[in-house]
């Protein structure tokens, strides 16, 4: 009898921007994450009231359309699921003091899948990282 795969943490990204968005889902996947995707920050808050049970992760860009811009969408997150973690990224700005909540991080684009599991690894607890991710992190 083989052993039952544990389930997949998800991660939801949110990004206005079709081929980052499909990027980074990618390097997600690769690290274990099962994904759901958003193109803006109240698409986004949608996505996470439907799909709560499981996530573990945010990965968000700074700069999208509507009126939630990615540093609002964070602060959303963390007030009201303070146990899912947050990655924001930018190419073209840097976060301020009071933009980001506490614990969560930043990575400036281009990034590499490398630099993104990097970072996983040290925001994540090791408990609630995937496979993948934990196996990378164990080398």
């Amino acid at each position: 009898m083989s052993p039952v795969p544990e389930p997949r943490p998800i991660a939801v990204v949110v990004d206005d921007d079709p081929l980052i968005r499909m990027d980074v889902l990618g390097i997600l996947e690769d690290a274990g994450f099962a994904t759901c995707e958003a193109e803006d920050g109240a698409c986004g808050i949608a996505l996470l009231e439907q799909t709560l049970e499981g996530v573990e992760l945010l990965f968000t860009d700074v700069q999208m359309p509507g009126g939630m811009d990615g540093f609002a969408l964070t602060r959303e997150v963390a007030r009201r699921w303070p146990r899912i973690s947050i990655v924001v990224a930018s190419g073209t700005m840097r976060p301020g003091p009071a933009d980001l909540p506490e614990g969560a991080t930043f990575i400036a684009k281009p990034f590499s899948a490398e630099v993104v599991h990097d970072h996983l690894c040290e925001l994540l607890p090791r408990r609630r990282q995937p496979a993948p991710l934990r196996e990378r992190g164990s080398r």
